[in-house]
C-alpha cells in the first residue's frame, strides 16, 4: 500500500488492528481452556465476547469509511499470540501457569491500548469524530481488562505461584 496520507495511514493501521483482534478470537479460547483458576478462566472468555464486539465497531468503522478491513497481517499481534502458545505448551505448575497466562494477556492488552490509543488520536484529527468515541470505547474495554488482569495475577495466582512453588 502507497501511504499518501494520514487518511492512508489510519485504514492501515486500523486494518493491522482488525486482524490483531481476529487473531485473538482465535486464541483467548486456548487460553481460557488452559487457565486452571476459574477466575482466570471467566476472564479470557469474557474478553473473548469483548474482543468479537471491538471486531464488529472495527466494520463498523471501515464500513463507514467505505472500504474493507482485510488485507493486512498484524505481525506483532502474531507474535504475542505465538509466545502465549509458548506459555501453553509449558510443563508448570497450575499457579505458575496462570502467572504465566497472565502475563502474556498483559503483554497483548497493552500492544492494543497503544494501538487504538493511535488510532483514535489519527481520527480525531482526521474529523472522524464518532470513529474517535467508538475507538475510545474499546480503548477503556481494553485498559479495564489489563487492570482486571494486573487484580488478578496481584490478588491470587502470582501470590499462590511464589508460596506454593518458590520466589
Amino acid at each position: 500500500m502507497h501511504m499518501q496520507s494520514l487518511q492512508d495511514l489510519y485504514v492501515d493501521q486500523l486494518r493491522d488492528l482488525y486482524n490483531a483482534e481476529n487473531q485473538l478470537v482465535k486464541a483467548l479460547p486456548k487460553l481460557a481452556k488452559t487457565a486452571n483458576s476459574s477466575e482466570l478462566k471467566e476472564a479470557f472468555e469474557n474478553h473473548l465476547e469483548e474482543t468479537r464486539h471491538h471486531v464488529e465497531r472495527l466494520e463498523q468503522i471501515f464500513e463507514k469509511l467505505g472500504t474493507k478491513p482485510s488485507g493486512k497481517t498484524c505481525k506483532a499481534m502474531k507474535g504475542l499470540v505465538e509466545e502465549g502458545a509458548e506459555m501453553i505448551d509449558e510443563d508448570a505448575e497450575p499457579p505458575v501457569m496462570d502467572a504465566g497466562l497472565i502475563a502474556a494477556a498483559q503483554r497483548v492488552e497493552h500492544y492494543e491500548m497503544a494501538g487504538y490509543g493511535v488510532v483514535r488520536n489519527f481520527a480525531r484529527i482526521l474529523g472522524h469524530e464518532s470513529a474517535a468515541k467508538i475507538l475510545q470505547q474499546t480503548l477503556d474495554e481494553e485498559g479495564a481488562a489489563d487492570k482486571k488482569q494486573t487484580k488478578l495475577a496481584d490478588s491470587m495466582i502470582s501470590t499462590r505461584a511464589a508460596q506454593h512453588y518458590g520466589a
